[in-house]
């Protein structure tokens, strides 16, 4: 049996063609229709990811990320969000919330099937970026690949995946620039035309984690961004 999606859409006929198009791939689809719904249905199975509609009647999506990023027996589910174009502050406000991916709708359910594989992928470390569970230091963080953990001056990081494969990205290739289409291309594994403010989103939360030792992580104005060698002044 393959990973547990739930499908979080107030439209039957959306939340349907993706069920099918997920199910097709041999993954098993639960649906829900509204927020508090979604949320009975995680309580009752923990899923491997969540595809959850912004737009949902009595609790919206961000209110539901924001419920799953608030319990830490629920913060690491991977989330992609279904975005209309034109809600761009939601859009931003849920990358900032801990999404993992988002898709604008109108959509096509092949694209979306891709996402949902590579943030599977991410999850499951397939493959590792590192082989062998190396352990990685630079600065103050410290970062065992085989446990997938990583901390800061010791301390343990609350990181979802997308957020600890950037810092383990960033950490195994310190002091060289990555471009934010290398990172999409690395740590999102996709190629498709999503915006580069998704990864500026996941770095500015990546940061706030990092808390004091946030200035290892530098922006390299024009380029992208580099984990430092030496400690910032």
């Amino acid at each position: 049996m393959d990973a547990h999606i739930l499908v979080v859409d107030d439209e039957p006929d959306i939340a349907a063609l993706v069920a099918y198009h997920l199910a097709r791939e041999s993954y098993r689809v639960r649906t829900a229709t509204t927020g508090p719904e979604a949320l009975v249905a995680v309580e009752r199975e923990v899923p491997d990811l969540v595809i959850l509609d912004l737009m949902l009647p009595e609790m919206s999506g961000l209110e539901v990320l924001r419920e799953l990023r608030g319990r830490p027996e629920l913060a690491g589910i991977p989330v992609i969000l279904l975005t209309a174009r034109k809600e761009e502050r939601d859009r931003v406000e849920g990358l900032e919330l801990g999404a993992d991916d988002y898709v604008s709708k109108p959509f096509s359910p092949q694209e979306l099937v891709l996402r949902v594989r590579a943030v599977l992928r991410r999850v499951r470390q397939e493959p590792p970026i590192s082989s062998g569970g190396r352990i990685l230091r630079a600065g103050p963080v410290t970062i065992d690949t085989g446990a997938a953990q990583a901390e800061v001056n010791g301390q343990p990081l609350q990181l979802t995946p997308t957020e600890y494969r950037l810092l383990e990205v960033l950490v195994e290739r310190r002091g060289r620039v990555q471009d934010r289409r290398q990172l999409l291309e690395t740590v999102w594994d996709t190629t498709a035309r999503i915006t580069t403010r998704t990864v500026d989103m996941h770095v500015q939360r990546l940061r706030a984690k990092l808390g004091e030792a946030a200035g290892w992580l530098e922006t390299v104005r024009g380029f992208g961004y580099r984990f430092r060698t030496d400690p910032p002044s």
